[in-house]
């Protein structure tokens, strides 16, 4: 199947954010929790640092992440016109 320019372009923008989403992913799922020994000294809330990074940041992350590749992709439907009409 031959895709036109214009799917290119579309494709090519969504493995784009999908890539820099993923590399947003990696870092805080694996270089935060790698470095986060040394923040066990700094206390929030009563808890070391590191934990809560670990617990709630992550999270809080994660949610933007598809908060913003949401938002992305229904403006990238709109810009090429792959916008799903409701009845």
């Amino acid at each position: 199947m031959d895709l036109s320019e214009k799917q290119r372009l579309y494709w090519q923008k969504n493995l784009r954010i999908s890539a820099i989403l993923m590399v947003i992913w990696f870092v805080v799922t694996f270089v935060v929790a790698f470095y986060a020994r040394p923040l066990s000294e700094i206390s929030f809330f009563g808890w070391p640092f590191s934990f809560w990074v670990g617990a709630q940041g992550a999270l809080v992350v994660y949610v933007a992440m598809i908060g913003i590749y949401a938002r992305y992709m229904n403006k990238l439907d709109t810009e090429f016109g792959a916008v799903d009409e409701e009845d």
